[in-house]
């Protein structure tokens, strides 16, 4: 080793050394005093001294300049938060001088300071950050750490002379928007990002950086002092911004990286680590989240404020006079101003003629800065008086029945905390978690997508992506009564108890209050009680049995309820996650509606099991006429097929078995038949062969090697021995190649079939990592079916599935009731997000004998917790 090699050594040693040592230390401190301002400031030091050190180290001359940007040069340095860099040259580097400079990004990297750096002239600088306000704002936040003093100067004279403020301004704005939309425009997700989500330190980074490039100063009391904000918000950012600094820092620690995302892995020991003990009805984690929410509300509101009153200081509108509105608003330059800033505490109910306005002027593009301002300080004038009052009452139903603005200003309301001030019960959910698998917002923003949804359903845009809903909900009348079931629909989430029944209540406190028609408001107190029904019984049950439908029918009671109740479910589901609406669940409701509407317009008269029998058998022989089919090609398979079979397919299906078994009707190969779902979800699959025991059991091993969950299964034994069996298959992995797999499934399943080869399990596939921090205990349960009788085989049992869902669940499911000798009939698969709720129609095992069933759950439970 050389000399100049041991000196280098020596060097990466003792640094790396003092940068480890220093670290762990300011870490232990942060975790002991929970002051993160000055964690992030130390950290910032720390690495000064290290960088300066080794700038030193390597006799870099002095004509250069090491300048910390980004964060970094902010003097704010997370935990594992980025080092950015810049090398400043007076002039282009030549050869010697590149050398040098890579030694020192090799010393840095080796030392462990994982830098991002660049090597610029002024001149590159400006050229690079023309036009790219991401490189302006780096450069913005600039500190020299080390070297020409006068180079940095210079850098940071004509980067501020070259600077347009406005440009800066209107692009960060935009940028910000697109940040926005990429998060849904709220905070309110379950996994929320706290540093680039709605509401998270970047938005007031983004203000600061404006204020900086306007020349406004550099902090909120600057700002304040500027007369942009007053002393009172200023104080509630400082507030907002220690908390979810304390937030990110912990968040670095925990995760032993950049994380910025609050996953639910690390929510539970955040919250510890900030000091949430929970409560009887909130666990820790949903207590940490609620706080976060609130403040990114706070953040959002008051940095809107802020933006838009520095808008009008950069880009002053003509000064034209306001255009009056009313004695207590006005126009000015298309945004809603009030009159006097004192105009909500003087009249309080303008707080809500605030809202009506918007809706009823559509060439307003928003409220003012002081109107915003004026509003966020009145919010506390929204108390038990103000609900009582009619004029306010008439004004809240009035803004539910404008025909344009509603979601905006139901958003609007829930930002300025209006909404949940004036329904209390609102108020409380609210940043509420859900912790269910598959609602992926909070309470009260899942309860706002429910109305847009709902409103979506009434506009032309949205037409072509709900037909039905378009032509059902333009036929209902009064679409503002569903409005109401949506905000209500969830609204006791987290008090115990059923939800449904207890919203139920206040939803009729809240119709009373307002003077309802009785039948308006025994609609609405329905809908609430029962918003889960329509969803229940679709996933679940059998929507092609009449006796099915019938009890559907009979709880709907009439056609209002049953198109009131069918938008609102749609809708509801649509509200939840993007993941857990599709085409499957689409048809499974428009098929429960449409039979239960039958039902209800022949005031049930077609439900006689012999006649529905009939009914389907005419249509599908009606169908195979269609499809060219020989006179009596369907006869010897109908002989060998009982009740059941008739009442659980439909007219289409049964033409289509027939037609794929008519002249192979006693073949001994296994004959699989595959096409396109008629229906429009996935692919519809027909196995006929011998039965067998395990025969359920190597077909769903199959289906799931080959990349499909079954959704639907119809599981049925002839008289003369053969299983008759169809399935309804979604890809899992939306690979878009449904058609070309058709041919696959029928030449591969029907040989495994015929050779009869070992079962295999499905290949394991990743847990969802979601499933893992729930506290998601399986549930399994049997009960007896006392709707409609078993044919043959014996008495019929419902068998219900609750649970996380996980890689080949549906065959552990099935292996359990091959090995306890159960005969599956049905199985309705319903995917909710990254929870499963199944339910299946078995017979067989002796499970007459109650000691059986139990055996049957026991085993169950303990597969499925393995």
């Amino acid at each position: 080793m050389t000399g100049q090699t041991a000196v280098r050594q020596q060097l990466i040693g003792d640094l790396k050394a003092r940068l480890q040592a220093e670290q762990r230390l300011l870490n232990e401190r942060f975790l002991g005093n929970a002051d993160a301002a000055a964690l992030l400031r130390d950290r910032c030091r720390l690495i000064d001294e290290v960088l300066c050190d080794a700038w030193q180290a390597l006799s870099l001359p002095a004509s250069l300049g090491l300048v910390a940007v980004g964060g970094y040069g902010r003097g704010e340095l997370y935990p594992a938060s980025d080092i950015d860099l810049l090398v400043l040259l007076p002039e282009e580097a030549d050869q010697a001088l590149a050398g040098r400079l890579e030694q020192l990004v090799c010393l840095l990297w080796d030392i462990g300071l994982e830098t991002g750096h660049s090597v610029r002239t002024v001149e590159q600088c400006l050229e690079e950050a023309a036009g790219d306000t991401t490189v302006q704002t780096a450069m913005l936040e600039s500190r020299l750490l080390a070297g020409s003093q006068r180079l940095f100067a210079g850098f940071r004279s004509i980067l501020a002379a070259n600077l347009d403020a406005c440009a800066f301004l209107q692009t960060r704005r935009i940028e910000q928007e697109d940040r926005h939309r990429r998060f849904n425009d709220t905070p309110n997700s379950l996994e929320a990002n706290c540093k680039d989500g709605p509401g998270g330190l970047r938005d007031l980074q983004l203000v600061l950086w404006i204020a900086q490039a306007a020349g406004f100063g550099k902090s909120w009391g600057d700002l304040e002092r500027y007369g942009f904000i007053t002393d009172d918000e200023a104080r509630l950012l400082a507030g907002c911004e220690h908390f979810l600094r304390h937030l990110r820092t912990h968040l670095h620690l925990h995760a032993g990286r950049r994380e910025d995302r609050l996953l639910f892995e690390y929510q539970t020991s955040l919250a510890e680590k900030l000091g949430c003990s929970g409560s009887e009805t909130l666990r820790p984690s949903e207590q940490l989240m609620q706080q976060y929410y609130r403040r990114a509300k706070t953040v959002t509101q008051i940095c809107a404020i802020l933006l838009q009153n520095m808008a009008a200081t950069l880009l002053p509108p003509p000064d034209e006079p306001p255009l009056s509105i009313n004695e207590r608003f006005q126009n000015v330059h298309e945004f809603l101003d009030v009159v006097d800033e004192d105009v909500f505490q003087v009249e309080p109910a303008a707080i809500l003629e605030t809202f009506l306005l918007l809706e009823q002027h559509p060439e307003l593009k928003g409220m003012s800065a002081r109107t915003q301002r004026a509003l966020w300080r009145a919010r506390k004038r929204v108390d038990e008086d103000f609900r009582g009052r009619p004029i306010n009452r008439a004004r809240f139903l009035q803004i539910l029945q404008e025909e344009r603005g509603l979601v905006h200003a139901f958003r609007a309301m829930n930002q300025f905390g209006v909404l949940g001030r004036y329904l209390p019960s609102f108020g409380r959910i609210v940043g509420q978690m859900q912790h269910d698998l598959f609602h992926v917002y909070t309470v009260d923003q899942h309860s706002l997508q429910v109305l847009r949804n709902l409103r979506r359903f009434t506009m032309d845009d949205f037409a072509h992506e709900y037909p039905l809903c378009s032509r059902l909900i333009s036929d209902l009348g009064k679409p503002w009564l569903l409005y109401i079931a949506a905000l209500f629909h969830d609204i006791a989430k987290g008090r115990g108890g059923d939800h449904s029944e207890l919203g139920a209540a206040d939803a009729r406190e809240f119709c009373d209050q307002h003077g309802l028609f009785a039948e308006d408001n025994e609609l609405i107190v329905w809908l609430v009680r029962h918003h889960l029904v329509m969803s229940r019984v679709a996933q679940k049950q059998d929507v092609a049995d009449p006796a099915v439908v019938a009890a559907f029918a009979a709880v709907v009671g009439d056609e209002r309820h049953l198109i009131a109740l069918y938008l609102l479910t749609v809708a509801d589901i649509r509200g939840t996650s993007p993941k857990v609406w599709n085409t499957w669940k689409a048809q499974l409701l428009e098929q429960l509606f449409n039979a239960t509407r039958r039902n209800l317009l022949s005031n049930g008269e077609n439900l006689m099991t012999r006649g529905v029998i009939a009914q389907r058998q005419r249509e599908a022989m009606r169908l195979m006429r269609y499809l060219a089919l020989p006179e009596g090609a369907h006869e010897r398979l109908w002989q060998q097929l009982d009740t059941v079979y008739f009442l659980r397919h439909a007219a289409e299906e049964i033409a289509w078995h027939a037609r794929a078994l008519h002249d192979r009707f006693a073949s001994r190969q296994p004959i699989v038949s595959a096409r396109l779902n008629p229906l429009g979800a996935g692919i519809e699959v027909m196995v006929y062969t011998h039965d067998e025991a395990e025969l359920f059991l190597h077909t769903v091993g199959f289906f799931s090697r080959a990349g499909y969950s079954i959704v639907d299964a119809r599981i049925h034994t002839t008289a003369h021995g053969y299983a008759l069996d169809t399935f309804v298959l979604l890809d899992l992995s939306d690979r878009d190649c449904d058609r070309a797999m058709i041919s696959y499934i029928e030449h591969e399943l029907a040989d495994r079939l015929a050779r009869r080869l070992p079962l295999e399990a499905p290949a394991n596939g990743r847990m969802p990592r979601q499933v893992r921090y729930f506290p998601l205990q399986p549930q399994v349960s049997i009960r007896p079916l006392v709707s409609l009788e078993a044919d043959d085989t014996g008495r019929l049992f419902v068998l219900t599935v609750v649970a996380a869902d996980r890689p080949g669940l549906l065959f552990i499911v099935a292996r359990e009731l091959a090995g306890h000798g159960a005969s599956l009939h049905t199985a309705k698969i319903a995917t909710l997000g990254e929870r499963v709720e199944d339910t299946f129609l078995i017979s067989g095992g002796h499970l007459e004998q109650s000691a059986n069933r139990v055996r049957l759950e026991t085993d169950l439970l303990r597969q499925l917790q393995l």
